[in-house]
């Protein structure tokens, strides 16, 4: 029997996947996914072959990078109030 001393940290979800678009060939997507990298360079995009093998897609998918989205949820976390005594 051996002991794992190295365990893995646990794993976090990020933000969900938004469909910014459905098309027939990947070239059409591809196109999509570098018109989108141009615009905002923060996004994390990806294309994702989905349907069943008699219709097949290509839809293109984005997020905000989960470093970038941590940063922002600290920078504007409403700060709390020193609760008042009575």
């Amino acid at each position: 029997m051996s002991l794992r001393t190295n365990e893995a940290a646990p794993h976090t979800e990020g933000a969900p996947w938004k469909i910014a678009g459905r098309y027939p060939t990947y070239e059409e997507a591809n196109h999509k996914r570098k018109q989108l990298s141009v615009e905002d360079e923060s996004l994390q995009i990806k294309i994702h072959m989905m349907g069943p093998s008699s219709k097949t897609y290509f839809a293109v998918k984005t997020r905000i990078d989960p470093e970038l989205q941590k940063l922002m949820e600290e920078m504007f976390k409403p700060k709390r109030s020193k609760k008042k005594k009575r």
